[in-house]
This record gives C-alpha cells, sequence and structure tokens, in this order.
C-alpha cells in the first residue's frame, strides 16, 4: 500500500493555489480540467517530495463548503517556521497558533483547512514576535 494524496475541496481556486504555492511554497504536480464533469483537479506537492500530494477539487459551480475542522489537518515538516509564518502573513494569512516554541504553528486555508506546520528537526530557539503571540480563533 502506498500513500497517494489528500483531497481537499476548495471554493476560490485562485485564492487556494496563492496559500498553497505562494504561501506554503507547494508546487503544481498535474493539472486537470474536467469540462463535462465541470471541475479541476490540481494537484500540489512540496519540492522533492512528489510522492506526498494534496489534491485541490474546484467544482466550477457554486457551493458552500463549511466544517473545515472536521476534516482534521493536514501536516507539513518546514525548514524553518519563523520564515514560513512570516512569508503567510505577509499574504495576509492569520497565524492562529504561532510557533511559540520555535516547533509548531496552525494556519487555515482560504477553505478553512487546518494547516500543521512543523518545524524540522530541533525546534528553532523561541523568539520575538513569535514568543508573546498569542492564539486566534481555532485550528
Amino acid at each position: 500500500m502506498k500513500y497517494l494524496h489528500t483531497m481537499v475541496r476548495v471554493s476560490d481556486l485562485d485564492a487556494s493555489l496563492k496559500f498553497y504555492c505562494d504561501g506554503l511554497g507547494l508546487k503544481q504536480i498535474k493539472r486537470v480540467d474536467h469540462e463535462k464533469g465541470r471541475f479541476t483537479l490540481v494537484f500540489l506537492a512540496a519540492p522533492g517530495d512528489e510522492d506526498a500530494q494534496i489534491e485541490l477539487t474546484y467544482n466550477w459551480d457554486s457551493e458552500i463548503y463549511s466544517g473545515g475542522r472536521n476534516f482534521g489537518h493536514v501536516a507539513y515538516e518546514v525548514d524553518n517556521i519563523y520564515e514560513l509564518c512570516q512569508r503567510l502573513i505577509d499574504q495576509g494569512t492569520t497565524i492562529l497558533r504561532p510557533p511559540r516554541d520555535g516547533h509548531m504553528a496552525f494556519v487555515r486555508s482560504p477553505n478553512q483547512i487546518s494547516i500543521e506546520l512543523l518545524q524540522k528537526g530541533e525546534p528553532l530557539s523561541p523568539q520575538e514576535p513569535w514568543l508573546s503571540m498569542p492564539n486566534t480563533g481555532s485550528w
């Protein structure tokens, strides 16, 4: 058995690609537009780790998706949690659980999917502004 991907439905493909690609740094592996079925599939992966993919499913007809918290979360190991969290803040993403410990943070995608970020290797030394930053909302 082999893990293939995790699928999440998105209501705004452009906003989701900005979050996952420009924010988290994932790369598009494959995109398939299904005109007859009126949906688009976009497969993303971390650079160098194409075997672990996330599939964004965009239905062309409007639908409301709720309950992102019921999904659980997607987790990514990152090279520098502080730099990634700052990049996400700079693009307008709220850090829900800041990396006060230099090890773990949580954010949400535009469709409210919870994303856990874990520092690769040992935790980074705690530092400001992360150390004093409070939690926001739920993750």
